[in-house]
């Protein structure tokens, strides 16, 4: 493509936004890494990370003149592997919530053997997801000094590292109703512990929605961002 040996830094005077674009993603990958991350915690970052990309687009137009180079349409190739860990990650999501509903319906008829088989499939949709999250992950440009490419890629890997995290707090939350757990259950005390299950499922089910919803508001912002990337590279 013509172009190929033009900066793709921005100029002196970059978009005012761009100090604050590196700082919203170092706020966000604070949040996502810390010890005490909850999903709550991660979907308020994948939704911030979102807006990151927004802004990155809304620059990217600003100044659609400088956006050119070989290392900016290498990175444009990478996002597409985020892109696809989303939609991984929302036909999880829709899997889960039919796994916990039909795990409600037999929990509310008792029928608990039946409970145990359907809380198996836990692991393996959070395995699938883990899976894809390993492909996603892709080598560092190194001696990276441009700007442009230098805040895609650091938004690249916090959006890796949120969906990361989202699939381990998954994966710790759904173990309070796994399989094991159910074979403990007496007569004695199977009423108050179905109960308990309950809760914890409905629980689990409020996370899943966030993060779904978050989610796809990150692969909304992602798209415009490469069709940003796209017209002005094309430029």
């Amino acid at each position: 493509m013509a172009g190929h040996q033009r900066s793709t830094s921005w100029p002196s005077m970059a978009h005012p936004n761009k100090i604050e674009i590196q700082e919203a993603l170092h706020s966000i990958s604070l949040l996502i890494s810390a010890p005490s991350a909850t999903i709550k915690g991660v979907c308020d970052g994948l939704r911030r990370l979102g807006d990151v990309y927004s802004s990155i687009s809304e620059a990217i137009c600003l100044h659609s003149k400088q956006v050119h180079g070989k290392r900016l349409e290498e990175e444009m190739e990478r996002s597409l592997q985020v892109l696809d860990l989303c939609n991984t990650m929302q036909e999880s999501f829709t899997d889960l919530k039919m796994t916990i509903q039909e795990l409600q319906m037999v929990l509310n008829r008792g029928d608990l053997p039946v409970a145990q088989v359907k809380a198996q499939s836990y692991a393996r949709l959070v395995k699938k997801a883990k899976h894809h999250l390993k492909k996603a992950v892709s080598k560092s440009t190194s001696d990276d000094d441009t700007r442009l490419v230098s805040l895609l890629t650091t938004a690249r890997g916090t959006a890796v590292s949120a969906l990361k995290s989202a699939v381990e707090l998954l994966s710790k939350q759904m173990a309070t109703c796994s399989a094991s757990k159910w074979s403990l259950i007496t007569k004695s005390i199977q009423k108050r512990r179905v109960s308990c299950e309950e809760v914890q499922l409905q629980a689990l089910e409020l996370g899943i929605v966030g993060l779904e919803s978050s989610v796809e508001n990150l692969f909304r912002n992602l798209i415009q961002t490469r069709v940003s990337l796209l017209n002005a590279l094309s430029s």
